[in-house]
């Protein structure tokens, strides 16, 4: 059998043009710059949802990943200017939207995707990265009770970080000035879009560098609000850097975000949530009218408090005194006891004189001459018996006599002035006090001895006084001035 002629037959050491081919070789480069131009002139704009895998930033600033479904896999890029202006980070297992352009790298003959703006894919996907990021943030313990910080009662200052031209403001101020006026600092912020995150975050930070004393006031709390909206409205509150602001803010802090149905993770690292701005005004500073009425009232509670002892004591005093006998009741005993001993005394004394006059009566008989004779008598006879001796009475005399004699002779013994017979002095201060101790002797400016003939005048050894010339005055004792001369007796 006849075998078929094939290209195989045709194939030699060398390459050769084959007859009627006018299509010449292309290069590996020359391939691959026309696969990059049909391709981007086909897919020149795409949006591509996908899930998120193998997210990684450059050195550079890049972004790279791979966008995924559940059949085939696309690499993705993302360049540093556009990276910039995500609203939110990327993470691996983010359902996105990815917009941008396919291209072709030829270095590794595959095709990627150079993406120009990135979103989450509905609201699941931002619901789901809003839950991964408070799992992430929740395990640092940013959010524990106990980092908690409790609020002032009553606070000098109140920052308040939010935009200054919506409602907002006007709420809290409102609300302040309803309850408790109190000063109040607004940081201006964006509170939605790009760039809102960011200052938000040096706001709380720029509240809490603030130091006291200094030309604008420390708040002593801090309230983060916004009004209402959607997720997305409210997404800059739940980014990360503006988390990490209020939790390491040493300044307590009221998250207002929203309204009451609104959650986002700033409500969880902030010491209070409040349900609304207005709220967070309410939880700031308390009534003042309430204040003042607590306050009547605890003065009022302090004066019941300091008359209630004195009333008590009243009321006990009026209760014991009803008890009390009436004067006329004690003293009616008494006085029928002195009406009765009066009359006892009356009738005692009647009976005394009755006696009397009986016993004068019985004794009047034997009251005769006869009798004061016989008395008188026996009284003369009595006397006449009677021995007195003069020895009896000077007896007693002489022994007296000699006991006192006795003393005498012990007091002339005794007396202080008896040893100056035998050379001794006295030593007496200038008034007249005798001295026995050398010490209390040398502080005196003069001395007074006494012997047996005279005092002698004199001063201690080192304080002897001194006379107008500087020399000492002689201890030799002075006549007074006044003393009389006496006359001489013997012509």
């Amino acid at each position: 059998m006849a075998r078929t002629p094939s290209d195989s037959d045709n194939a030699g050491l060398v390459a050769r043009t084959r007859q009627g081919d006018n299509a010449a070789p292309l290069s590996i480069s020359e391939i691959s710059s026309l696969l990059k131009r049909t391709v981007e002139d086909r897919f020149g704009h795409v949006r591509l949802r996908g899930e998120l895998s193998g997210v990684k930033r450059a050195a550079s600033g890049h972004l790279y990943c791979c966008l995924k479904d559940d059949k085939a896999v696309l690499d993705g890029v993302m360049w540093r200017g556009n990276t910039n202006r995500l609203p939110f980070v990327p993470e691996d297992g983010l359902e996105v939207i990815a917009t941008g352009k396919l291209t072709t790298y030829a270095g590794r003959s595959k095709y990627q995707i150079v993406i120009d703006s990135l979103e989450l894919a509905g609201e699941g996907a931002l619901l789901a990265l809003l839950e991964k990021t408070r799992a992430r943030l929740a395990a640092e313990g940013l959010f524990a009770p106990e980092r908690k910080q409790a609020l002032p009662f009553l606070p000098r200052t109140i920052g308040v970080v939010t935009s200054p031209t919506g409602s907002v403001i006007r709420d809290i101020l409102h609300r302040l000035a309803d309850r408790f006026p109190s000063h109040v600092v607004v940081w201006p912020v964006l509170v939605q879009g790009q760039g809102a995150a960011e200052q938000v975050a040096a706001a709380i930070r720029g509240f809490d560098a603030l130091g006291p004393g200094g030309p604008v006031a420390r708040p002593d709390v801090v309230i983060v609000a916004r009004g209402g909206g959607s997720i997305e409205d409210l997404w800059s509150f739940n980014e990360e850097i503006v988390v990490r602001a209020i939790a390491d803010c040493s300044i307590p802090t009221i998250s207002a975000v929203g309204h009451e149905t609104d959650t986002t993770l700033a409500d969880f690292a902030a010491d209070r949530r409040a349900p609304t701005p207005t709220a967070a005004a309410e939880m700031a500073v308390p009534v003042r009218r309430d204040l003042a009425l607590a306050l009547a009232d605890f003065a009022n509670r302090k004066a019941r408090a300091v008359y209630r002892p004195v009333e008590l004591g009243h009321e006990r005093l009026e209760a014991r005194a009803q008890r009390l006998p009436r004067p006329e009741e004690l003293l009616q005993p008494q006085a029928q006891r002195l009406d009765e001993a009066t009359e006892r005394l009356r009738r005692g004394l009647l009976d005394r004189a009755g006696q009397g006059r009986e016993r004068l009566a019985n004794w009047g008989p034997r009251l005769h001459p006869g009798m004061l004779r016989r008395g008188h008598a026996e009284a003369q006879r009595r006397l006449a018996s009677a021995r007195l001796v003069p020895s009896l009475v000077e007896r007693p005399l002489r022994d007296a006599g000699e006991r006192l004699a006795a003393l005498a002779r012990i007091a002339d013994q005794l007396h202080p002035e008896k040893p100056l017979e035998r050379g001794y002095a006295i030593v007496r201060s200038a008034s007249g006090e005798a001295l026995t101790r050398k010490a209390r002797a040398a502080k005196e400016a003069t001395l007074s001895l006494q012997f047996a003939d005279g005092t002698l005048e004199v001063a201690p050894a080192g304080s002897a006084p001194r006379s107008a010339g500087g020399k000492a005055r002689s201890a030799t004792p002075k006549e007074p001035a006044s003393a009389p001369r006496q006359d001489d007796l013997f012509g």
